[in-house]
This record gives structure tokens, C-alpha cells and sequence, in this order.
């Protein structure tokens, strides 16, 4: 096959390949227009096959489905497959990203350290799960106030008036997974064996 061949079997690719992706995620093109500011004629093609591929066009899509290009394009993996996630740091708080596709369920394993702030409950919808892996972490849910310990766990509504963070003058490392409204987390194990 030669480069022009080839090339083109790459880029026809391409359009099934977003139409997936987007499926996959939820989205509509009127939602991804939205994200992009690629208009929706424009996907509709794209992802019929109708107009190439550029990378005006895919950069964005890239950026919205949070895949590398590589993926958009069908790329073969080389080198290291580890995902390198930055960090969102936000005051005493640093949280890595888990999870790279936007909407479902979001994975982050956070770090927060004590910075003197003072609890403020909040709401908002969605329903979080929290995994303390090492420290204390203090939950103000409602009326309750709990600290929890490593390998201990909680999880809420978050319509629920809530606050998390370190419970001490140390930090608190835990895993969150948040999900929308209606979305409760699932954790499964093996049944003991007698």
C-alpha cells in the first residue's frame, strides 16, 4: 500500500471512529457543538466521512471527549502506555484527575491539605463516594459530623448539605468518585469463601 493509500485509510477511519466516541459519552452533536464551536453540519460530516479531518477540527474534538489525538485518529500506541493526568490544584486541595471523559462518572484521588479553611457546606446536584487512603478525613453531611479513618468509606447525596477535609493539622489523602444525580457508585467484591 502506498503513503497516499494508507493515509487515506487512516483518515476514513476518522469519522466512525468520533461518531463512537461521542456515543459512547452521551453527547449529541448539539452538546459537542456547544463544547467545540464547531457547528453541527460541520460533525455531521465529519463523522459521515463527508469532510476531512483537520486539526482545527480534531484539536477541539480532542479537547471536548478529553482523548488524546492519537485516539481520534487511530494512532498505534507506542512507547509508555501510563496516563499522565495534571493535577488541578485549588487552594490546600490537589486533585488528579482518574477519569478522562467528561459527563458519567468522575474518578480524582485527592490530596488536601489543612490551609485554614473554614468548613462552609455546600449543594449541589450529583452522588459522591468517598475512600480515605491515608489520614483523616472529616465529613460534615447534614447534621452529622464523622471523621473517617484510612480504608473507610462514605458515600451521599450531595443535595445533601456537605463539607469534606482534613480532619487535623495533617493531610488527608482519599479517593472521590462523583457521579450525576442517580448515579450511586458500586463496589463489588468477591464473596467469602467458607
Amino acid at each position: 500500500m502506498d503513503d497516499d493509500a494508507g493515509l487515506d485509510a487512516v483518515l476514513n477511519e476518522v469519522g466512525p471512529r468520533l461518531r463512537r466516541i461521542r456515543r459512547e459519552r452521551g453527547a449529541t452533536l448539539n452538546t459537542l457543538s456547544t463544547a467545540t464551536g464547531i457547528s453541527v453540519s460541520t460533525l455531521s460530516r465529519l463523522e459521515s466521512g463527508l469532510r476531512r479531518p483537520s486539526l482545527e477540527l480534531l484539536l477541539p474534538l480532542a479537547r471536548a471527549h478529553q482523548v488524546p489525538l492519537d485516539e481520534l485518529v487511530g494512532a498505534p500506541r507506542v512507547g509508555d502506555p501510563r496516563i499522565r493526568a495534571e493535577a488541578i490544584v485549588r487552594g490546600g486541595r490537589t486533585m488528579l484527575p482518574l477519569t478522562r471523559r467528561p459527563g458519567g462518572l468522575q474518578a480524582y484521588k485527592v490530596v488536601h491539605r489543612p490551609d485554614g479553611e473554614v468548613p462552609e457546606a455546600r449543594i449541589h446536584e450529583g452522588y459522591e463516594w468517598l475512600y480515605v487512603l491515608a489520614g483523616r478525613l472529616r465529613l460534615m453531611l447534614g447534621e452529622h459530623d464523622v471523621v473517617l479513618g484510612a480504608g473507610e468509606a462514605a458515600e451521599f447525596d450531595t443535595r445533601v448539605p456537605h463539607w469534606f477535609g482534613p480532619a487535623a493539622d495533617e493531610p488527608v489523602e482519599f479517593l472521590s468518585l462523583f457521579g450525576p444525580q442517580g448515579e450511586r457508585m458500586h463496589v463489588r467484591a468477591k464473596p467469602k469463601v467458607s
